[in-house]
């Protein structure tokens, strides 16, 4: 008879996890009865996996203590899904170290499997096609992410060696809150202690990171995405741009997301539906200014221009374009 090799191996996952597992906990995560969980265990006792039997009320079977199991074990699912993961990092800027470290972990990985599923596989990656290109990379040193992301977690301050985008260079103190992944870029947020003002830095432009001394405590409630997210929005560029569109929130927020503008809605009046469609300030910044009006033409709501004047230029032009290009027979 055929033995079962898929729960097999579910049952040496599960022992792997550590503990003591219990007969009847391992039957109800197989769906199998207890007795054929003993088989299954002698089936791993055949492979010279030492399981321990542990008697008692509270007995059941585990790994014999000390034993190292093979260091890669995967089925077709979790294989898969590794190597897709490395695919998607690579192309979206989410791989913390360079292209070639990411070729050579997944080319690591397919040694380790059995060649049925490493061939598989190879029939998965050569099928696969992208319909957009790969992203910009701007991926952060290995040791400068651990080391943030270290003091996140302990909430210790920590000194980093910051190039801005203009080139200068400065050694800031900063109380990281979290770390944030946003269009291919990695940032870390928090509080600058020195000014009392919070810091959002990208963590590619940071060369070095050092835990101090100390400790500090992150406000209630804190939201480091929300908070990036907004940074981005407030970021000092070229053009400040103020407008007024009447909409709702949900509307403005399909061309104008969080990253771009900042949207100030005014307080509901009692007894209205706070989705109602009213006048919102919206206030962004931009190095540039063509790409607003066809979003504001998008957004295919009344709007206002309040500031800069070189905007209501563009977008009077921009008009006059598509005007006469819808004449023409």
């Amino acid at each position: 008879m055929a033995r079962p090799t898929g729960r097999v191996l579910a049952l040496l996952e599960l022992l792997q996890s550590g503990g003591i597992r219990t007969v009847t906990e391992l039957a109800d995560r197989l769906g199998v009865d207890g007795r054929t969980v003993r088989r299954y265990v002698d089936h791993l006792v055949d492979l010279d996996i030492p399981v321990e039997a542990v008697r008692g009320r509270y007995g059941g079977y585990r790994l014999a203590p000390g034993y190292r199991l093979p260091p890669l074990m995967l089925n077709d699912d979790e294989a898969l899904a590794v190597l897709l993961g490395l695919v998607a990092g690579r192309r979206t800027g989410l791989l913390t170290a360079t292209e070639t470290a990411g070729e050579t972990a997944a080319a690591k990985i397919r040694r380790a499997l059995p060649e049925r599923l490493a061939r598989r596989l190879d029939a998965v990656m050569e099928a696969l096609a992208f319909t957009a290109p790969p992203g910009e990379l701007a991926t952060p040193e290995t040791g400068v992410l651990l080391a943030i992301a270290d003091a996140v977690r302990h909430r210790r301050p920590i000194s980093i060696r910051y190039t801005a985008r203009d080139g200068r260079r400065s050694e800031r103190t900063l109380h990281p809150y979290g770390i944030v992944t946003h269009a291919g870029r990695w940032y870390v947020t928090g509080t600058d202690p020195e000014i009392g003002q919070d810091r959002t830095f990208r963590l590619d432009r940071i060369s070095d990171a050092r835990t101090l001394p100390g400790s500090f405590e992150p406000p209630a409630g804190l939201d480091p995405a929300q908070r990036v997210l907004s940074g981005l929005a407030r970021a000092a560029y070229q053009h400040e741009v103020t407008l007024r569109i009447h909409g709702t929130v949900e509307q403005i927020r399909t061309r104008l997301p969080a990253s771009v503008a900042s949207v100030e809605e005014p307080a509901p009046v009692d007894g209205t539906d706070p989705h109602t469609e009213r006048w919102i300030h919206v206030e962004l910044r931009a190095e540039r200014l063509d790409w607003l009006p066809p979003v504001l033409a998008s957004l295919d709501r009344p709007f206002v221009i309040e500031r800069p004047d070189e905007l209501r230029d563009l977008a009077i032009a921009f008009a006059d374009r598509f005007t006469a290009s819808a004449r023409q027979a």
